[in-house]
């Protein structure tokens, strides 16, 4: 890694993060030299990054010229998720020029997993939006050494221990690649273009399948010395609680996440409890009766977190419970760190953040009520700005430093 104060990088980012600059506008935002800037600029252009693009307006003196991110830039952004593969291909402003999305199961293995993201990026690259790959990001949704590129016993995805996704990604494509874990790139996405801009000290809390927390401080993601920090969904809230998918009793994911909303739902559902839930689980097992009298399959069935939010919506007492009795698990742990970090704004993100206001109402709550009120005097608990598209924005940022980091 170079020093993130690295002239040519702070050049970089500058023209990613706000498009083009003249030479002389330059040379004051970063407080250059003139020569040292234009040698450089000169660097940069050589190696491709940057280009020329026109003259700047007249500030009294000879006009200059205007420099920008070279146009033929491209940057792959990944975003794996237990469910579902989301990719972007950006221009060197991280501006989307190619999307994909579809459905997946993480737990169908690495191989599977990224012949897929390989297939999209050619398919990409097919229709017209790249020559050639400047780097690739990817975030995993479990815990990763990001020194090495490698997931590291992640809960919920087999057989991705140690599975070498930094180095089979680089050698497809050709360019640098990164592998980060997905709430550190949803926490650097929302800093770059959401609700946190400008923040530099922030908590990003993902409630999806899992819970996982970004701590973003001092203007960069704190992962510890192995890479696992922020993993708050395996903290113990009940010992007397359900068995977590990592071996442990009790864990805030087990108790409150996509899958035990999910499970608690159903369990509403058919015991009459939840009316609303009641009917959704009918309904849902009419279809898939239907559906599979062909092959004569037992029928799978789930309530999703998005039924619960429309009963909820509908005044269903028990949806609204469940999701209170959630914000108030993530609440009591937001608490505790809270405490502990001082962080001026928690953003929460992820799939059960449709779950909206009533969870964000909760989770404010029991923050506000439990922390010290010089912690919390002034701590905006807001929801994402970017919600599906954090991860994405997020993994095209890591692999544009990545890409200007190795242009010394």
């Amino acid at each position: 890694m170079h020093d993130a104060d690295a002239p040519h990088l702070r050049v970089l980012r500058l023209l990613r993060d706000e498009g083009p600059v003249s030479r002389a506008e330059l040379g004051d935002r970063l407080e250059l030299t003139r020569p040292r800037l234009l040698a450089e600029v000169e660097r940069l252009v050589a190696a491709g990054l940057i280009a020329e693009a026109g003259m700047a307006a007249s500030r009294g003196g000879r006009r200059s010229t205007l420099v920008e991110l070279d146009p033929r830039l491209r940057f792959a952004a990944v975003d794996l998720g237990a469910s579902s593969i989301d990719i972007e291909v950006t221009n060197g402003r991280l501006e989307p020029v190619a999307t994909y999305r579809e459905s997946a199961d993480i737990r169908s293995g690495p191989r599977t997993i990224l012949q897929r993201v390989n297939e999209l990026l050619h398919k990409a690259r097919t229709d017209g939006a790249y020559e050639r790959l400047d780097a690739v990001g990817i975030g995993v949704p479990g815990p990763v050494s990001f020194r090495d590129g490698v997931p590291v016993s992640p809960p919920i995805m087999p057989g991705w221990d140690r599975y070498p996704v930094r180095e089979l990604l680089a050698r497809e494509h050709g360019c640098p690649a990164v592998v980060d874990n997905d709430v550190n790139i949803m926490a650097i996405g929302e800093r770059h273009g959401g609700v946190a801009h400008s923040v530099d000290d922030f908590l990003f809390v993902k409630i999806g399948t899992g819970i996982g927390c970004g701590i973003h401080l001092g203007g960069t993601v704190y992962r510890g010395v192995d890479g696992c920090a922020g993993d708050i969904g395996h903290i113990q809230v009940d010992a007397n609680g359900p068995v977590c998918s990592c071996g442990n009793t009790g864990c805030l994911e087990a108790l409150f996440s996509g899958f035990a909303l999910g499970r608690d739902a159903i369990a509403a559902a058919r015991s009459g409890e939840s009316p609303a839930l009641a009917e959704r689980l009918a309904a849902a097992l009419s279809l898939a009766e239907s559906q599979s009298d062909d092959d004569q399959s037992e029928p799978v069935v789930t309530i999703t977190a998005r039924d619960v939010a429309d009963g909820a919506a509908e005044g269903d007492v028990t949806c609204i419970r469940l999701i209170r009795e959630g914000g108030r698990r993530v609440g009591g742990v937001l608490a505790t760190l809270v405490s502990f970090s001082n962080p001026s704004m928690i953003v929460i993100g992820g799939g059960l953040a449709l779950l909206g206001h009533v969870l964000l109402a909760e989770i404010r709550s029991v923050v506000y009520r439990r922390s010290l009120p010089l912690a919390t005097g002034n701590l905006p608990v807001v929801l994402s700005e970017l919600g599906s598209r954090a991860g994405v924005t997020g993994a095209a940022v890591l692999a544009s430093d990545t890409a200007f980091e190795q242009a010394s």
